[in-house]
């Protein structure tokens, strides 16, 4: 996690956060004392965390945690006083927040800021393999729809347009992907 969004109306608070983190390896470190100043920086920027003191001078926080973790690829860390972290973690974790107690211990923020860091590489991997699966199936979209021209214009089975997509790619050195392009150009233009 490189960027990291603190929201404290506490100036106090904030700057104790900023070691914890700083220990943590975390170096680019923004700081918003409202609500209303942290939505307009997520808006502008992306942020890989987002940790918010709660309560904030304009709102409790949780809205904005949910705001936040729903709206974008940031973990976010609300710290509530311990006697409402049971019913704030009712409120926000299914939206992925995570809830912690204050008084915050430097040996419990080092666990969470694992725990996110473990959180935010796993989604990173996720959606990586998100993309890759899209593209596949864009892909098969593509040379479906070229099967189709070459059934229609060439009068071939769906077969003999296949295996004409697969040998056009392996003489040409190109993907199918690139032979469908070629065959839609060719015959939708």
């Amino acid at each position: 996690m490189d960027s990291v969004l603190i929201v404290s109306s506490s100036e106090k608070a904030a700057g104790l956060l900023v070691p914890m983190l700083s220990e943590n390896g975390i170096v680019s470190l923004t700081t918003a004392k409202t609500a209303g100043e942290a939505r307009r920086m997520t808006i502008e920027r992306d942020f890989d965390l987002c940790i918010i003191n709660a309560p904030l001078s304009d709102e409790t926080g949780e809205a904005l945690s949910r705001d936040l973790a729903r709206g974008g690829d940031s973990q976010v860390i609300i710290l509530v006083r311990a006697e409402l972290s049971d019913a704030v973690a009712n409120a926000v974790e299914d939206d992925g927040v995570l809830v912690v107690g204050k008084p915050v211990k430097a040996a419990v923020m080092r666990s969470v800021l694992r725990l996110t860091k473990a959180a935010s590489n796993r989604m990173s991997a996720l959606k990586t393999k998100n993309r890759a699966l899209l593209q596949k199936i864009e892909d098969i979209r593509l040379i479906d729809r070229a099967k189709c021209i070459l059934i229609e214009y060439l009068r071939m089975s769906e077969t003999q347009a296949h295996h004409y997509i697969e040998k056009q790619a392996m003489d040409m050195r190109m993907t199918k992907r690139e032979v469908a392009l070629n065959i839609l150009k060719t015959y939708e233009e």
